[in-house]
This record gives structure tokens, sequence and C-alpha cells, in this order.
């Protein structure tokens, strides 16, 4: 068994495409019609291909309830892995990405978190080199 698809709910596909792959750097895999909606996914440039994220439309009035409930407090809807937190913070910054959280070291890890624009709180994190 392995994950090969996961999503992300979001607020506007369109919104979210542009910042996920102009801000993030991810590409855009699969954009189809789905009645309403799009089948809308993104795939990491630097992992494989067959692991897509779904910028999934909130069509279903629960998944606002539950994205607003995660929002506010401050729960990441999903972390990807960063080669270096520090280094994604600052160029993300520049790109006038809005954080919540800086890096901060979390046991093994150096975590960050976000805003995505669209809705979500989105945590980076990367692993921290032993001394």
């Amino acid at each position: 068994m392995k994950i090969n698809l996961t999503s992300v709910m979001v607020d506007d596909q369109a919104k979210a495409l542009a910042f996920y792959t102009d801000v993030l750097g991810f590409i855009k895999k699969h954009d189809m019609p789905a009645g309403e909606h799009r089948w809308l996914t993104v795939v990491s440039p630097e992992g494989p291909a067959d692991i897509e994220l779904l910028l999934e439309p909130m069509g279903f009035p629960p998944s606002k309830v539950y994205q607003k409930a995660l929002f506010e407090a401050g729960i990441p809807a999903t972390v990807f892995a960063v080669d270096d937190c520090q280094k994604e913070y600052e160029r993300l910054t520049q790109l006038g990405v809005a954080f919540r959280q800086k890096p901060t070291p979390m046991g093994p890890v150096m975590f960050a978190s976000f805003d995505d624009t669209c809705g979500n709180f989105i945590g980076i994190s990367s692993f921290i080199a032993p001394a």
C-alpha cells in the first residue's frame, strides 16, 4: 500500500492553483472538468510524479466547517517536507507568504506554518542534522 493521492480543501481552485504552482513551486498535473468544479492536481518537481495533491473544492458543506475549525485552531491542513525549513521560510517570505509560525525546532525537525491564501495553514518541516 502506498499514497498516490491526497487532498487539501481550497475555497478557490484558480487561486489555489496559482499559489501552489507560482509560489510553492508544484507542477500542475491534471486539470479536468468535474461538474461545476475541476479535478485539479499538482505534483512536486522533486518527488515521484505519481504522488498527487488534489486541490479539492469545498462543495460539501461540512468541509467548510472543518477547514475553518482547523484554521482558527492554527492546525495545518497538511505538512510538506523541505530540505531546509529556514531557507524555504526565507524564500517564501520574500514572495509575500504570510507565516503563522516561523521556523521552530520541534524534536528532530524544524517546523514552520503559513497561510495558503485558500483557507488553510500549511506546514513545512525538515530534519535537523544531529550535532
